[in-house]
């Protein structure tokens, strides 16, 4: 009996094995929708987007509804995720070089990148493999620690953002399946990088999605954009419809966010302004969703939180010490995310003016604290005729009422915090 007994537990195990259901190595799913605004989602109350997929998804999961990422721009924002390190730390503080762009000087952001560990090297050690789909900035997908991918940062293909990459999602999901058949068939735990330029402009949705907005939205433009975000969403459905089939749910992390926010222009195929490249919540402001069945409670919460986060959250959640140096905080611990006073966060050219010194490129810094109290200090350097704006995000989620003149005491404490975040003063 006993015998019989210990054959059948070997047996489960090594089944969950072959599903990728190692309970103490959780496969990995970070989902990140490419410019989408933070309002435009059914779970956050849009009148007329549908995304019935993230809806769903968020209702699985710890839905953060204030959730940030530090800059308003892809490539610093991507970095950040990847490292959980602030722009000024991973120096990735702009989508290019300084103008005129040359190899040289792409070679240098990637460089600043390569030298940082991000999230597929530091999971390597415990036997995961890794998979690079969509956005991309850094080069070959192997120089940011990925063991797999699609893009190649080969300027012949387009390199500057993804090139190969960028066709998932709007052409195909079997790369992203394929990897993940084989990474359970394997019993091998994945990370995956599930990043489509979607609904990134081009604004150019199938017909079928279109239809259903043109009648609802203000401008075509719009309803252009608004049918991007739901096509973005069903392919969200078939990402994550793929680990049901592979049963590999239970035991898989998933992380929803964007790497920016977006606000539509009525008239032009662009963002309108207060969006993205901003300070301003319209450029900076994201939900970020985890789910993890079973380890997670599903809830929402309106503390404001950071996409610096992600990476420890990732990190303890799959048994590795996050480095000490790594400012985030593990998103599942309830006490330390109620427990935090402020976040931050940092604006920067989208053309680095030096790529070895982030100070040349600020133009904001920003800090959220004590869940209300937005603070946006620009850097006199890059934004001259700019001025400091305080807002209270409780009562004025749009930042339409500028409270610094009324509460200077409130502006000089919140700046004192900033600095001694980062003072931002040039390297000798």
């Amino acid at each position: 009996m006993k015998t019989t007994l210990a054959v059948m537990v070997l047996a489960c195990f090594l089944a969950s094995q072959v599903r990728g259901e190692d309970p103490g190595r959780p496969n990995v799913v970070l989902i990140i929708a490419d410019d989408q605004g933070w309002r435009d989602y059914g779970f956050m109350g849009h009148p007329h987007v549908r995304t019935p997929r993230i809806d769903k998804l968020a209702g699985e999961s710890l839905t953060y509804r204030q959730g940030h990422v530090p800059s308003s721009l892809c490539s610093p924002s991507l970095a950040s995720i990847l490292t959980g390190r602030y722009p000024h730390e991973h120096r990735v503080t702009s989508n290019d070089p300084p103008a005129p762009v040359t190899k040289e000087g792409r070679e240098a952001l990637v460089a600043n990148f390569e030298r940082v560990p991000g999230l597929p090297r530091l999971l390597a050690s415990q036997g995961y493999s890794s998979f690079q789909a969509g956005k991309w900035w850094g080069g070959h997908y192997s120089r940011g620690g990925f063991t797999d991918g699609m893009s190649h940062g080969d300027p012949v293909r387009g390199g500057r953002h993804g090139d190969e990459g960028l066709a998932i999602g709007r052409e195909t999901m079997r790369p992203v399946t394929d990897f993940m058949d084989k990474a359970v068939g394997a019993g091998r735990p994945f990370l995956m990088w599930y990043a489509p330029m979607l609904p990134h402009s081009p604004h150019n949705p199938p017909d079928r999605l279109l239809a259903k907005y043109r009648d609802v939205a203000p401008s075509l433009q719009v309803a252009k954009y608004w049918a991007c975000v739901e096509w973005f969403d069903e392919t969200v459905g078939q990402l994550l419809d793929h680990l049901d089939e592979l049963k590999a749910r239970d035991n898989t992390l998933v992380i929803f966010l964007a790497d920016n926010g977006w606000l539509q222009d009525r008239n032009a195929d662009r963002y309108a302004p207060r969006s993205k490249q901003s300070p301003y919540e319209g450029g900076l402001r994201t939900p970020i969703l985890v789910r993890w069945p079973n380890k997670v409670r599903p809830a929402f919460s309106d503390i404001p939180v950071s996409s610096i986060d992600i990476a420890p959250t990732v990190l303890k959640a799959c048994g590795v010490e996050p480095p000490a140096s790594l400012p985030g905080l593990d998103l599942t611990d309830e006490g330390a995310v109620q427990g935090r006073g402020a976040i931050y966060g940092e604006v920067f050219t989208h053309n680095a003016v030096d790529v070895n010194d982030p100070v040349s490129s600020l133009r904001f810094r920003w800090t959220i604290a004590e869940g209300r109290w937005k603070l946006c200090v620009p850097e006199p350097g890059n934004e001259p005729n700019a001025k400091v704006e305080l807002f209270d995000l409780s009562t004025d989620p749009d930042e339409e009422k500028d409270l610094s003149a009324n509460l200077p005491d409130r502006v000089r404490d919140l700046t004192r915090m900033i600095d001694d975040w980062w003072p931002a003063r040039r390297h000798p």
